[in-house]
């Protein structure tokens, strides 16, 4: 029997410029740029946490004004996206002396230690460690 393998291969997050995006995520953040293809009036820009994930973030610039009302707020004000480390002390601290707006001190939870940022735009992320 063949199983098949079924993943996230993209979560699409809206931007207001490639450039100053990809210099946040991968600066900031330590994300790698795995593309940058430009396509008719727009490009495809993927950054990735881990280079070996199935799943990356496409920078999406907005292309209209409503789409520009989204920057930031992608969920509402809740924490949107999670990003899972094996190191949460090696990253927050990496993150921290990179200028990475943190909105608490990190705590410890029950399934593990967290602590809440914001990107460029505002939204907000989990930076974890599974226990």
């Amino acid at each position: 029997m063949r199983t098949q393998k079924r993943c996230m291969g993209y979560v699409a997050i809206v931007v207001d410029d490639y450039d100053r995006a990809i210099e946040y995520y991968t600066n900031k953040l330590g994300f790698t740029l795995v593309e940058d293809t430009p396509q008719p009036g727009k490009r495809w820009v993927v950054v990735t946490p881990n280079v070996e994930s199935d799943c990356n973030l496409l920078l999406a610039r907005a292309s209209n004004s409503r789409q520009e009302t989204f920057i930031g707020n992608q969920c509402g004000g809740r924490v949107f996206l999670f990003l899972q480390t094996d190191n949460f002390w090696r990253d927050y601290e990496a993150m921290k002396a990179a200028g990475v707006t943190f909105c608490e001190e990190p705590r410890e939870e029950e399934y593990g230690t967290v602590v809440v940022f914001e990107d460029l735009y505002g939204n907000r992320w989990d930076l974890y460690q599974n226990n």
